[in-house]
């Protein structure tokens, strides 16, 4: 069984398990903390505020 390690943007906090960011090209880290699940970032108070404008995983605070 292989166990995916999940890993967070430092620049947007998106989470993905690739070593480079999908959204913004970036570098990825393994220590964060928190989950965020954004299902429509038009209407999410949160979203709007950690300056999400697209839906997906994100983390909390990323190291």
């Amino acid at each position: 069984m292989v166990i995916k390690q999940l890993k967070a943007c430092k620049n947007c906090s998106y989470i993905s398990e690739s070593d480079q960011c999908p959204l913004c090209g970036s570098q990825t880290s393994k220590e964060f903390q928190g989950y965020l699940i954004i299902v429509d970032h038009t209407k999410s108070a949160i979203a709007k505020q950690m300056g999400i404008d697209v839906n997906g995983k994100y983390a909390l605070r990323v190291r």
